[in-house]
């Protein structure tokens, strides 16, 4: 009989995502780094950001559809492939197109680990899926915080953005190896006995529809303001990038501590909980200016914290037989609103600068004026105005979802009453 090593697939889950996360925390860092070695617009670097969170929604819903077929392991060395490659080919990028590619790969394979791993996960603690979900994503915050620190590190001590995504391959080459070695469960809906029809059926359903919705809003929220908070934000604070550590580094913490929350709120309510403090967090990140913004930082920590693991463990508990499939629905959902968005507030974000440059500026002009001239100066003094209104637009979609999660906890509740009271009646007839 084949042994399913539990734990160990739990833990080598963990180390796929930190490989996951480091891209988007080393990347986040070095964002401003490349705009200046290659002479990129804001535009052309929301595009290179973007890419990543296409291939991530591309991954993950194919591997939604094919993930019972072929299963979680395969998956998973498909995912150590396109890793690999990505890293390499950032490693060794000339300029603007092969940072597409690279971080297109990177992207496929951080959607591939999450198509695998979120069933996985689910399969392995059918009994606590939520908690443990939000103890498998908190490595994706948590790679984020060890990113941007060693990228504050290597930057102090003289060290380039190629080393730092050599870092990565440490890591990547480590769970590649122990999830060649371990064997894998069936994924829960297999076991479970659901067929196609009731998964298909299930990922249908208008509360399925509901979710995969505000799923856009949740995935923006988090991560379109934490990959961009270094560069929306370095003109306003000289140490923009540990405001994205210590925003993560909040969600850290909430994430270890989810089991006791999710308990007294239940999915539904962390959920209400999270969009009010990410509202009041947003709104006082782009308000907020000097050492205050640290204060923004963690309220906003607090609110995005629970956001993504919950929404998969709301659909895994009460959707279940909508399977991996279900799951991977709603992460791809997530990763391909925040690509759009990221492309379409990269040119919104030249198009305030270049409002708050002298009339008829041209941008290309002003990005290679040198170091301290009156242009880099007026340019510098542009983004220092336009960052803070790119938060502000984004401000309205954690607004919505606070509408859309109080009409979920007052759905939730009438349903449980529902059934109670069903369940109180079929013991009287019984009786």
């Amino acid at each position: 009989m084949t042994q399913i090593h539990t734990t160990k697939l739990f833990w080598a889950s963990c180390l796929a995502l930190l490989v996951t996360s480091l891209s988007f925390g080393i990347r986040a860092g070095m964002m401003n780094q490349l705009g200046i070695d290659f002479q990129l617009s804001a535009t052309q670097l929301g595009t290179i950001t973007a890419t990543a969170f296409w291939g991530f929604p591309l991954a993950i819903v194919i591997g939604g559809f094919i993930v019972d077929i072929i299963g979680m392991k395969r998956l998973l060395v498909m995912a150590f492939i396109f890793h690999l490659a990505g890293i390499m080919l950032t490693i060794f990028a000339q300029g603007y197109w092969t940072l597409f590619f690279s971080t297109l790969l990177i992207g496929i394979a951080n959607g591939t680990v999450e198509a695998a791993c979120n069933p996985l996960v689910a399969t392995l603690y059918p009994e606590n899926k939520t908690t443990r979900l939000n103890y498998f994503h908190l490595w994706f915050p948590g790679g984020i915080v060890i990113g941007t620190l060693l990228v504050t590190l290597f930057v102090q001590i003289g060290l380039g953005w190629k080393i730092q995504v050599a870092m990565m391959l440490i890591p990547t080459v480590i769970y590649g190896y122990l999830f060649s070695k371990l064997q894998f469960p069936v994924t829960e809906r297999v076991s479970s006995g659901y067929s196609n029809k009731d998964m298909y059926k299930a990922v249908l359903s208008p509360l399925f529809i509901f979710m995969f919705i505000c799923m856009f809003g949740t995935a923006i929220t988090e991560l379109f303001t934490g990959q961009w908070i270094g560069l929306l934000l370095k003109n306003v604070t000289d140490n923009a990038i540990l405001l994205l550590t210590l925003t993560t580094g909040i969600m850290v913490i909430g994430r270890a501590f989810a089991e006791p929350v999710v308990k007294r709120l239940a999915p539904q309510g962390v959920l209400l909980f999270s969009a009010i403090f990410a509202t009041a967090g947003l709104y006082m990140l782009s308000t907020f200016s000097g050492n205050s913004i640290f204060l923004a930082a963690v309220i906003f920590g607090i609110g995005v914290c629970y956001f993504w693991p919950t929404m998969i463990g709301f659909i895994a508990e009460n959707i279940p037989q909508s399977g991996a499939l279900g799951l991977n629905l709603v992460g791809g959902a997530g990763m391909f609103a925040v690509s759009i968005y990221t492309i379409f507030m990269g040119g919104f974000y030249d198009n305030l600068i270049v409002k708050h440059l002298p009339a008829d500026a041209n941008l290309e002009k002003y990005l290679v004026a040198p170091e301290n001239s009156a242009d880099a100066l007026a340019l510098a003094n542009a983004k220092n105005l336009a960052g803070p209104e790119v938060l502000q637009v984004t401000l309205i979609i954690p607004i919505v979802l606070v509408i859309a999660f109080t009409g979920l906890v007052i759905y939730m509740r009438s349903k449980s009453k529902r059934i109670s009271e069903s369940v109180l009646l079929s013991k009287v007839q019984d009786y």
